[in-house]
C-alpha cells in the first residue's frame, strides 16, 4: 500500500495550546492515525501562548511572503519533531504574539493569514501532502486559497477535508474583507462565502470547496441538516450530504486513567471502585462540603454558557436544593451563570462547590470524586467531559443530541444495561425527572449504581476506533 501523506491544519493543539476540544482532537488522533501507511503531521500558528520549553526546540526550516491582498506578509516557519510526531509553526509576530489567541478586534484577517500561510508552506515542506485536513474556522479557507490561486502539480492533487468542530462558529465577518484582506473579490469564491447581509462565513467557504466534510459525531452530522441545528448552513449541508459524515471524537485514555492519574487523592480502577468514595471525602474535606460519602454529589465542569444548558440547571437549582445531595461546578463563561453559582454557594453552604476559574488538574479530581456528572447541552457536536467522566466511574446525565447520544447509553431498567442517563426535549422539568430517576437508583438500588459505573469505566472511547474510521476516510478519498 502506497503511503498516504496527510497535512492536519489546526489554530490549537495540546501540549502546546488548547481552549477546548479541538486542542484535545488535535494533540491526539494525529499520533493514532500515523503509523507505516500515513505519514500525518500537524501544521500550527506559531502563538505567543505556546511554552518556552517548547518553542526553544523548534527548528528554523525557512521564511517566505504570504500574498493576502494587496499585502505581502511575512511569514517563518519552524519545525518541531516531538514524541515521534512532526509539527510545523507558522510565525508572524504581527498576527500572533498578541496576549490572546481569539478574541481580537482583527481575528478575520489573523486567520486569513493563517489559512493562506498553510497552503503557501506546502512548497517549503519536507514532504508533499495528499491531504490537508482543515478543522474550524481559523483553517478553512486554507482550501478556497489553494483552489483558486495554486495551480501546478504540487498543489492540484491534494485532496481536501474539512473537520467541523463547532458549527456556531464559522467565521462571519463583513464582505468588506473579500477585496481589502483576502483578495476574492473578483473570484468565484466570493458568492461561495457570501450569507447575505453584508457578511461572509469563512466555514461556508470551505464547506463549498473541500472534496469531504466531517463532524465530530455521527448524530451531529445528521442533525446540522435541520434548520433547528444547521445555522444557517443546513441547506449546504443537504445539499452535499453524499459528501458529509461524522466520526465520534476519542479520549486519550492515559491521561484519564483513574488507576495511574497523579492529579487525583486516591487511585481506582473498575475492580476496587470502593476508592472512588475516598476520593470524594477527600475533595467534601478540602472544599468545604459537608463529609459524607452517601450524599451523591453532581459535578458540572464546562463553560458556563447556555449552549451547555446552565440555564436549565439554573431554573432547577432551589428544587434539587431541597433533595439530599451536593452540587459542584467548575468552569468560566457568561458573567451570570457564574455569579449564580457564587450566590448559590453562599445560600447552601455545604451543598455547593462553586469553583469558577479553569483548572485542569482540579477537573480530575472532580471526575474522580463525583457520583454523577450534569451535561445537559442545548447541543453538543461531540462533547469529551462525558467521556471523561465516564472513565472514573461518575454517570452522565445528558441530554440526548449530538455526540451526547452517540456516546452514552441510557440506563435500561428492565435489563440493567446502561452508562448513564439521559432525556430528550430540552427542558428544565425534564432534566429534574432525569435528576431524579438517577437519584432513586442511588438511594435504593446501590448494587445498579456500582453496575452502572462498571460499565461506564468500561466503554471504549479511545482514539484506536475513531482513527481507523479517518484512516478508511483518507483511503477513500484518494480511491475517489
Amino acid at each position: 500500500m502506497k503511503q498516504i501523506k496527510i497535512l492536519f491544519a489546526s489554530a490549537e493543539c495540546l501540549p502546546f495550546f488548547k481552549s477546548g476540544g479541538l486542542g484535545d482532537v488535535a494533540g491526539s488522533l494525529p499520533g493514532y492515525v500515523a503509523g507505516t501507511n500515513y505519514d500525518i503531521r500537524v501544521i500550527l500558528p506559531k502563538l505567543s501562548q505556546i511554552p518556552e520549553k517548547y518553542t526553544k526546540k523548534m527548528e528554523f526550516v525557512t521564511s517566505f511572503g504570504v500574498p493576502l491582498s494587496w499585502r505581502i506578509c511575512h511569514c517563518g516557519l519552524f519545525r518541531l519533531r516531538l514524541k515521534g510526531m512532526t509539527y510545523y509553526f507558522l510565525d508572524n509576530e504581527y498576527y500572533f504574539h498578541r496576549s490572546s489567541a481569539y478574541g481580537e478586534f482583527d481575528d478575520g484577517e489573523r486567520y486569513a493569514f493563517f489559512s493562506k500561510a498553510i497552503v503557501e508552506a506546502i512548497s517549503y515542506l519536507d514532504f508533499e501532502p495528499d491531504i490537508l485536513h482543515c478543522n474550524d474556522w481559523h483553517t478553512a479557507l486554507a482550501p478556497v486559497f489553494m483552489r483558486e490561486f495554486y495551480h501546478n502539480d504540487m498543489y492540484d492533487h491534494i485532496k481536501t477535508i474539512f473537520t467541523i468542530h463547532n458549527l456556531k462558529f464559522q467565521g462571519m465577518y463583513s464582505e468588506q474583507l473579500l477585496a481589502d484582506v483576502l483578495g476574492l473579490d473578483n473570484t468565484p469564491a466570493a458568492d461561495q462565502l457570501r450569507v447575505g447581509n453584508g457578511a461572509i462565513s469563512f466555514m461556508q467557504g470551505a464547506c463549498r470547496y473541500v472534496d469531504r466534510i466531517t463532524t465530530v459525531s455521527p448524530t451531529y452530522a445528521e442533525e446540522i441538516c435541520t434548520p433547528y441545528f444547521g445555522e444557517g448552513l443546513d441547506w449546504l449541508f443537504r445539499e452535499r450530504h453524499d459528501r458529509l459524515s461524522g466520526i465520534l471524537n476519542g479520549i486519550d485514555n492515559k491521561r484519564y486513567d483513574p488507576s495511574a492519574d497523579p492529579d487525583i487523592y486516591y487511585n481506582f480502577s473498575e475492580d476496587n471502585i470502593r476508592e472512588k468514595r475516598k476520593n470524594k471525602l477527600a475533595f467534601q474535606k478540602e472544599f468545604g462540603l459537608e463529609e459524607d460519602e452517601k450524599i451523591p454529589m453532581f459535578a458540572i465542569i464546562s463553560r458556563l454558557t447556555e449552549q451547555k444548558g446552565i440555564d436549565l440547571i439554573n431554573y432547577i437549582m432551589p428544587r434539587l436544593m431541597e433533595r439530599r445531595l451536593q452540587i459542584v461546578v467548575l468552569g468560566v463563561g457568561d458573567r451570570q451563570y457564574e455569579d449564580s453559582f457564587r450566590w448559590f454557594e453562599d445560600k447552601y453552604n455545604g451543598k455547593v462547590a462553586a469553583l469558577i476559574k479553569f483548572d485542569d488538574a482540579l477537573s480530575h479530581k472532580i471526575y474522580a470524586s463525583a457520583d454523577a456528572f450534569l451535561m445537559p447541552s442545548r447541543f453538543e457536536p461531540c462533547g469529551l467531559s462525558q467521556m471523561f467522566s465516564m472513565r472514573y466511574g461518575t454517570l452522565p446525565i445528558v441530554r440526548e443530541t449530538g455526540g451526547l447520544k452517540d456516546s452514552v447509553t441510557p440506563y435500561n431498567k428492565y435489563t440493567g444495561e446502561g452508562t448513564g442517563f439521559s432525556f430528550a426535549n430540552y427542558n428544565a422539568d425534564e432534566l429534574y425527572d432525569c435528576i431524579d430517576g438517577a437519584l432513586k437508583i442511588w438511594e435504593k438500588k446501590q448494587p445498579t449504581w456500582k453496575k452502572l459505573q462498571q460499565n461506564a469505566m468500561a466503554a471504549d472511547f479511545s482514539w484506536r476506533a475513531s482513527a481507523n474510521k479517518y484512516r478508511t476516510l483518507y483511503r477513500d478519498l484518494l480511491k475517489a
